[in-house]
């Protein structure tokens, strides 16, 4: 397991996607599970696979393809990893948050984060997006920062600062797209748990009084390393499940997986009309 990574790796992972595609990406998208389809409206798009690239850890869960998609969308042109890497797999944090620092020295300066993630929100249904406006980093809490060892001045600070992890003119962008497609779009904050269980009602219930408002096993990790080395990021929750305060009904993955099939089209829309904006 590979605690952290030189400039040199990254850059080695870089070089080899500028042998693989002739387009210098402007934007970055990572597809949470069940969200592989919106990866196929990328135009005249290079393929990669996650186990081509040097040091890439691979995905292992169903509902994730592991590819990067370069191509155009919107006359943008775009990075998508068409799923993503799980600490729950047993990756470390520089592994699993190495994509983006490979996207940083691609010089990439946006990312757009979508999850599948439960509803914390009593209100919140499934099929519902929700904009992020704030995270919790329990993990992080739990000494699982991916900032942690070595720091690079090239890629960012010490000490980066996180009272705006989310980019507020991108929030802006996100809610103007949700009025002009009519899509209902939920605000709030997402918990980043490690996974792989999902959360007992206690859990649930905790978070909530925390002031949770939808809970995954990813993305927090992602955003603080983007920041840390200056992108703007904007996330997007796909709630697949309702919250389960009371220990009524069952979660499941493959329940996660078909909310995607209603989730996807929203998400597209709104991407797509960022996207034109940017």
């Amino acid at each position: 397991m590979t605690t952290h990574f030189s400039i040199n790796q990254i850059d080695e992972v870089v070089k080899r996607l500028r042998e693989r595609t002739k387009y210098q990406p402007q934007a970055a998208i990572i597809l949470g599970s069940g969200l592989n389809e919106f990866a196929e409206s990328v135009e005249s798009a290079d393929i990669i696979s996650f186990g081509e690239l040097p040091y890439f850890p691979v995905s292992t869960v169903f509902g994730h393809a592991g590819r990067i998609m370069i191509g155009k969308l919107e006359n943008q042109t775009v990075f998508v990893m068409q799923g993503r890497i799980h600490f729950y797999e047993g990756y470390s944090m520089a592994e699993v948050t190495l994509p983006i620092r490979v996207m940083q020295r691609f010089g990439i300066g946006t990312l757009i984060v979508t999850n599948a993630a439960g509803g914390v929100n009593p209100e919140f249904l499934p099929g519902d997006v929700m904009l992020i406006t704030d995270h919790l980093n329990f993990l992080g809490m739990m000494g699982q920062n991916p900032l942690m060892g070595p720091n690079y001045d090239e890629l960012g600070p010490r000490f980066p600062d996180m009272s705006q992890a989310y980019d507020r003119e991108l929030c802006s962008l996100a809610r103007n797209a949700a009025k002009e497609k009519n899509i209902n779009l939920r605000e709030g904050i997402y918990a980043g748990l490690s996974g792989p269980s999902f959360e007992s009602p206690a859990d649930l219930r905790f978070l909530r009084q925390a002031g949770a408002d939808s809970v995954g096993m990813s993305t927090v990790h992602e955003v603080i390393v983007a920041r840390h080395g200056g992108m703007r990021v904007l996330g997007f929750s796909g709630i697949s499940n309702k919250a389960n305060l009371d220990g009524s009904t069952v979660t499941t993955h493959e329940e996660v997986i078909e909310a995607g099939k209603v989730i996807t089209p929203k998400i597209d829309k709104l991407v797509r009309s960022i996207l034109q904006k940017l």
